[in-house]
């Protein structure tokens, strides 16, 4: 048996989207289950993110303190944001999010991983990148607000943020997968087997 998740698509009896908001919304689909029974499933459709792994060459990571109302904690992240328009180059992105929220850029980006990251209810999928060589980015800083005029930033070595991850005080989805993707990739063929930065990504296509 092959361990490897495959494409499939049950049939949709009928699909509303009850809820329309800035970035998301919420569609209700009727789906026939393998018993021929009709089920209503209800989830958040997503346009995708991207997240940055950015590592120095003193094996620190570049993080962002910020505050997330849904959880009401301000959480430890990676640089990280929305694939804002459709088909877009998720590089492009992810180098437009560290510039933004870092003013930093890098010379050498690979994919570290993709994820879902609440498959049972929302069509979310990240592309989390490893990018190094970093260096200051030119130009004025991206102007912030709300949420993000309240960021700090830090580098943290990798060893803590993992020690952080594996005693439960570090949290966003993002940086645990970038941090612990980071150690197994060393630990296996090597940072430099992973896949290339414009590597097909089937869960959110796009054009070169």
């Amino acid at each position: 048996m092959t361990i490897k998740d495959t494409a499939e698509e049950w049939e949709v009896r009928a699909s509303e989207t009850p809820f329309t908001g800035n970035k998301t919304s919420v569609r209700t689909d009727e789906v026939v289950m393998p018993d021929g029974s009709v089920v209503r499933r209800d989830y958040q459709v997503h346009p995708g993110s991207v997240a940055v792994l950015a590592l120095d060459d003193q094996d620190r990571v570049l993080v962002l303190r910020q505050y997330r109302h849904p959880v009401r904690q301000k959480l430890w992240e990676i640089p990280a944001g929305l694939l804002d328009v459709p088909g877009e180059n998720p590089l492009h992105a992810a180098q437009r999010e560290l510039y933004e929220e870092a003013h930093v850029k890098a010379e050498d980006w690979r994919v570290l991983t993709d994820v879902y990251t609440t498959p049972g209810g929302c069509d979310e999928a990240v592309r989390v990148f490893l990018a190094r060589d970093l260096s200051e980015a030119d130009g004025r800083r991206f102007e912030v607000e709300d949420e993000e005029a309240d960021m700090e930033l830090a580098r943290v070595p990798l060893d803590e943020l993992v020690r952080g991850v594996l005693a439960g005080e570090l949290h966003n989805n993002c940086l645990v997968v970038g941090a612990l993707s980071l150690v197994a990739a060393r630990s296996g063929d090597g940072v430099d087997a992973l896949r290339p930065a414009e590597a097909p990504w089937p869960a959110r296509p796009f054009e070169s």
